[in-house]
């Protein structure tokens, strides 16, 4: 294929910010090339991306992928409006041959060329921003401002720390080294030998409905960046940011010289449940995927032939011990609980509270002040109902509201949830949280702390001591898993403590946290997003383990 756009030309583009990446990725220090404020891409952007967001609805996006045999698509937005997308139905025996034609040359191009190209990708998707943020905030039910930060800068920065990592662990070992073994008075021995980072087979990425590029552009990208074409086959919910997405990878692949065909969409008709099939299949070496538990463990115990990256449910546990800020505690606590009806993996569920109350710089607490202060916190969080719209959005799925009505059931309503209207969207489903309070003190294996309710579902739980609700959060990470854990304490060695369960764990930790930083909210290139070390997920969001094992290495020796 010919290339309108070079490799040389795009290292004139992009290297200097693969290099910052790479920085980025050593120093942990705050980075972003991408603008998170709306106005930061152009005057006429919000209007731009508004309207090509609304050209796409009702039409037929044809990728020119190899296999199709029909459309599908049946997405209704949680606001309201059918979007009336359709999308290409894929017959996998024909695809899947065409998606592995373009792998030697991919592989041959080697790690930067395919790292340069991948931020390309990135780099158009960030040019779409606001256009993608439409698709996001109208599949996944976010508001729009966390639609267009979390599915647009967020996720495109998620997308380059995978290039980042993949870019350092495929150049760890060189492409070539002369050597030559002494051999006293004999000639030495002498070999030359090369070295490649060879890819595993095509990849599939399982996308989410609650954050469909955040969570499926690290895994896309590490695979793509690695050598491995890429399936993606996003949740039937959720499928516009994805195909936006593959069309625009298949573009820069075509127009830099490769075969589009390295990235590829499939889409499942109504019903048809198609992952499964795709996951068992002998093509498929890699598979990222987010979501529940269940399927979650499914993968990873019959998708044997795969490398299976697993994101899945955990119990994320706030401890509270003492404060030297009572007001910023609560407010943190509350916008936490709020953000996106608590619709984030990373959203705190159990709040571990002495019933003999804490220690604040407002002077000593009870248990049932701290319930009830927290409880007025976000209720006067969410008051207005506008603020409560930008910060809620809508109820992502059925499913999501049904637990919210139940949790209501399960012990002492201390912040009672209501309906919150959407004059813009009038058919969107807007809840305020639940607050519930119970005690583990009567706890046995089907006390509701003990699962996950995924929604805007918390419960405040009494504990005998500081010591207990360690001992609680130790038990819940060990056995259901945790992508993050907070906790409150003036105590050092209360801090200590906390530190240690999360270590012996594998959990990761915020302490007191009572300013502009969420326990629910991580920075890519500086905060990992899980850890692969507890039940809630196998991976780490981004690490070097997360892509090492995309590619392997062969050698090739010859005689000098």
């Amino acid at each position: 294929m010919a290339a309108e756009l070079t490799v040389p030309q795009l290292s004139a583009k992009h290297r200097p910010t693969l290099d910052q990446a790479l920085s980025a990725i050593r120093s942990r220090a705050y980075w972003s090339p991408h603008p998170e404020h709306p106005k930061a891409y152009g005057e006429s952007a919000p209007a731009d991306g508004l309207a090509a967001f609304e050209a796409l609805r009702g039409t037929r996006l044809d990728l020119g992928q190899p296999g199709t045999d029909g459309w599908t698509g049946a997405e209704k937005s949680p606001y309201g409006p059918e979007l009336g997308v359709e999308y290409p139905h894929v017959d996998v025996d024909v695809l899947l041959p065409a998606m592995k034609a373009g792998m030697a040359a991919w592989r041959d191009a080697g790690p930067e060329a395919r790292a340069l190209v991948c931020i390309e990708i990135l780099a158009r998707i960030s040019a779409r921003t606001h256009e993608f943020a439409h698709a996001v905030m109208h599949t996944s039910g976010q508001a729009f401002m966390m639609a267009f930060q979390a599915g647009g800068p967020h996720a495109q920065d998620r997308g380059l720390e995978a290039v980042a990592y993949a870019y350092e662990e495929q150049t760890r070992v060189p492409g070539q080294a002369d050597w030559s073994k002494p051999q006293g008075k004999k000639d030495p021995l002498e070999l030359g030998k090369t070295f490649t980072a060879v890819p595993r087979g095509i990849a599939l990425v399982i996308g989410c409905n609650t954050f469909p590029t955040w969570n499926g552009y690290p895994g896309l990208f590490a695979s793509l960046a690695t050598g491995n074409p890429v399936l993606v086959k996003p949740h039937p919910r959720a499928v516009l940011p994805l195909a936006l997405t593959v069309q625009v990878a298949r573009e820069v692949l075509a127009e830099t010289g490769f075969d589009p065909n390295l990235v590829a969409l499939a889409v499942e008709r109504p019903g048809e449940g198609i992952a499964k099939d795709l996951a068992v299949r002998p093509e498929i070496k890699l598979i990222d995927y987010t979501g529940s538990t269940e399927f979650g463990d499914w993968l990873e115990a019959n998708a044997r032939q795969a490398q299976v990256y697993t994101e899945k449910a955990g119990v994320n546990t706030v401890v509270l011990d003492s404060t030297d800020n009572y007001k910023g505690m609560l407010a943190n606590l509350a916008f936490s609980l709020s953000l996106y009806s608590g619709q984030m993996c990373t959203t705190p569920q159990n709040l571990l509270i002495p019933r003999d109350g804490i220690a604040t710089d407002a002077g000593h607490k009870s248990y049932d002040e701290v319930v009830a202060d927290l409880a007025a916190s976000v209720g006067g969080l969410l008051g207005d109902d506008a603020r409560a719209n930008a910060l809620l959005g809508a109820l992502v799925n059925p499913d999501v509201k049904a637990r919210l009505e139940a949790a209501a059931g399960l012990g002492e309503v201390a912040l009672a949830s209501r309906e919150v209207a959407n004059p813009e969207f009038p058919d969107a489903v807007v809840r305020t949280p639940v607050m519930v309070k119970l005690d583990a003190g009567k706890a046995d294996d089907s006390a509701p702390y003990l699962s996950e309710c995924f929604g805007p579902v918390s419960f405040a739980v009494a504990v005998d001591s500081t010591a207990d609700a360690l001992d609680l959060l130790r038990r819940t990470v060990r056995e259901k898993g945790a992508m993050t854990v907070g906790a409150y304490t003036t105590s050092t060695d209360t801090e200590r403590a906390v530190e240690e369960v999360c270590l012996e764990e594998s959990a990761q930790l915020s302490l007191n946290l009572t300013g502009g930083v969420y326990v629910n909210q991580t920075a890519a290139f500086s905060d990992f997003h899980g850890s692969g070390g507890n039940p809630a997920a196998n991976a780490a969001l981004c690490d070097g383990a997360f892509v090492a094992n995309r590619f392997r290495v062969v050698e090739v020796r010859r005689q000098a």
